[in-house]
């Protein structure tokens, strides 16, 4: 086997990062120029009326803010075995993302974060990525619940044969599995050497009460404030609806939309989707809904991949 030498490394490194943008590039430029599912003409009458450039940069400035709490999040909870500055989180977060965008469940961001680091810290990066995701997933699970709740209680989803007796029992075993499935596991061996579900929980009791407190305020500001600009942007589309009706929805298509697996290329047909279904039961209008949705997409993932794509050309690997 032999070893490239440093200006090979180089080029190839060049080539993969080129590889990188035209794939992530590609993918948007079609979800963009292909979506069959957004009416364009409602879309563009909506950005370009009166008085729109406004609410476009308050936008803006709840998804930059959004974004800020994401950076701070991983800036806290990476100081567990290394302090970075905001702007080596900012770097870290945003070419993480552009790498992780056309990968399933953006499950790229692990592997793309840990190379920012030391050989020797790569593994423990994993596992701190690992808890920093899980937190904003744990309180994406309690207020999708709570959302789930308010909805089944205020709309009458029994006439729409939302669920059957028998899908709910068919949900309930496989709950009752997959906690079995976790209990077996527990001391089983995972992805590397040294790694089991109970050494998870040990390493999580390691990490302390401040960051892990830090890390899940962060996680909820930024949940509520994503919620929220997904709210305001109905009432930019036109969507007569109150803040008290819009956010149990969206706690719940929120909720919905993240424990179902997807492939990057259906990842904002699944949203959409998703959304469709839970906000045509207030009656709201399949059209508002997924330009919605489209435009979250854009500010919270596409615009910031656009500045991941520079830090990510800017990039330069130790080699150690």
């Amino acid at each position: 086997m032999f070893a490239l030498s440093h200006k090979s490394k180089k080029y190839l490194l060049v080539a993969l990062k080129v590889f990188i943008l035209a794939i992530t590039f590609g993918y948007i430029y079609v979800k963009i120029t292909q979506n069959e599912t957004i009416d364009f003409s409602f879309y563009l009458k909506n950005i370009f009326k009166e008085n729109a450039l406004f609410s476009i940069l308050i936008f803006c400035l709840l998804a930059a803010t959004n974004w800020f709490f994401e950076i701070v999040k991983w800036k806290t909870m990476i100081s567990e075995t290394q302090e970075i500055s905001f702007l080596t989180s900012l770097k870290q977060s945003l070419t993480s993302l552009t790498i992780s965008l056309t990968t399933p469940n953006r499950m790229g961001e692990y592997g793309a974060k840990a190379l920012f680091f030391k050989k020797e810290k790569r593994k423990q990066v994993l596992l701190l990525n690992f808890f920093h995701n899980s937190f904003q997933m744990i309180v994406t699970i309690v207020f999708g619940m709570v959302g789930l709740g308010i909805v089944f209680e205020n709309y009458e989803l029994k006439k729409l044969n939302t669920f059957s007796e028998n899908q709910l029992l068919i949900g309930s075993i496989l709950l009752v599995l997959l906690i079995g499935i976790g209990f077996y596991f527990r001391k089983k061996q995972l992805l590397f050497k040294g790694l089991s579900l109970s050494n998870i929980y040990m390493k999580l009791k390691q990490i302390s009460f401040q960051t892990k407190f830090k890390v899940l305020l962060f996680s909820i500001t930024r949940y509520l404030i994503f919620c929220f600009l997904f709210f305001k942007l109905l009432q930019f589309f036109d969507v007569e609806i109150s803040i008290n009706q819009a956010l149990p929805l969206v706690f719940s298509m929120y909720f919905l939309s993240s424990i179902i697996p997807t492939i990057f290329i259906f990842d904002v047909v699944v949203k959409g989707g998703v959304a469709v279904w839970l906000f045509s039961i207030a009656g709201i209008s399949d059209v508002a809904v997924l330009s919605t949705v489209f435009s979250m997409w854009l500010l919270n993932f596409v615009i910031p991949s656009v500045f991941g794509a520079y830090f990510l050309m800017a990039y330069k690997p130790s080699y150690v």
